[in-house]
């Protein structure tokens, strides 16, 4: 799949959460136009409520033209706010799979996912470790990679939803290898000829010659050294604690982070609001929201929509790019 449609697939996450609140108020602030370029996969009845919350006016109903929606009906009555319910974890899979079902078939450019609750996926049956994880496994990916975008400053994960020790164990020169090349590839997609990649160290110092740890050495600086070879302009290891302030401030267009913490603390200080988490090495584009479920302030209508707004913009320049640039 090269060319790829204009259309957005907005998954709605779990019905207990912000997700539809969040959508509500993005699809307010948008024309009639830009509303006709996304299809929801999601609950009518669990939209409407949020529209209802939120103030927007907006017609979810199965007779209405206003918004395209893919319904999943709920047996019962529908899960309550910011409660913890196995049946919203079932349906947030199940919009999930659906949509990839539609990007795989080439009905929609891109998927924009609202978070989800993993303790719900999971109590509803569904093991996995987040979107990226269940992405990979629905599309048949043999790895993916997490990508935090924001204007000023990128960051690729070589690990991400796994314990601490278990991060340490992945990085593995192959897999920072993988790592590198996934962040090279998309952004040459996004038009950056020669992306400037920044490796981040593991240990403190890059191990400083073996004191704090030798995994800088024999694990890190093969992986760059191969990438370089490969004609990526690649550096590292850089020590974790000045890589980010050098890349916010223009020296590199991404920085591999070697684990989830090392990557999200940095990206979550400079853009809180406007990081959009982008799946990479997947057959099928997606991005999402950088937030959770938030179920402390679901249904309140206090849930800000920014970061949907980003989402949708990244998914936009996505669905509107060649996935076959090398």
């Amino acid at each position: 799949m090269n060319e790829t449609s204009p259309i957005i697939g907005i998954t709605m996450g779990d019905a207990a959460g912000v997700g539809a609140e969040v959508i509500c108020k993005a699809l307010a602030d948008l024309a009639p136009a830009e509303r006709a370029q996304i299809r929801i996969f999601g609950n009518r009845d669990v939209l409407q409520r949020a529209a209802g919350v939120v103030g927007a006016t907006l017609d979810f109903s199965a007779g209405s033209n206003d918004i395209a929606v893919d319904h999943i009906p709920f047996e019962g009555d529908i899960p309550a706010f910011g409660k913890l319910d196995p049946r919203a974890g079932d349906a947030s899979f199940r919009y999930i799979e659906k949509a990839v079902r539609a990007a795989e078939g080439g009905e929609i450019g891109c998927i924009v996912t609202a978070p989800i609750n993993k303790q719900a996926l999971n109590d509803a049956g569904h093991h996995y470790d987040g979107h990226t994880g269940m992405l990979a496994a629905l599309t048949g990916a043999k790895s993916s990679f997490m990508l935090l975008a924001s204007e000023r400053m990128s960051v690729i994960h070589v690990s991400t939803h796994v314990a601490l020790r278990g991060a340490i164990e992945r990085s593995k020169t192959q897999r920072i290898l993988e790592t590198i090349r996934a962040g090279y590839r998309h952004f040459r997609r996004l038009g950056i000829e020669s992306p400037r990649i920044a490796v981040a160290g593991l240990n403190p110092h890059c191990g400083e010659n073996g004191l704090f740890g030798t995994e800088d050495d024999e694990q890190i600086a093969p992986a760059v050294a191969a990438a370089r070879a490969e004609g990526i302009d690649a550096v590292g290891p850089i020590s974790a604690d000045t890589v980010f302030h050098r890349a916010y401030n223009g020296a590199f267009d991404l920085v591999v982070a070697q684990y989830h913490d090392q990557g999200h603390i940095p990206m979550k200080l400079v853009a809180f609001d406007t990081t959009v988490n982008v799946s990479l090495g997947l057959p099928i584009d997606r991005a999402s929201v950088d937030h959770g479920t938030a179920f402390d302030i679901a249904g309140t209508g206090k849930a800000d929509h920014v970061n949907m707004h980003a989402a949708i913009a990244y998914a936009k320049r996505l669905a509107g790019t060649p996935r076959n640039v090398a």
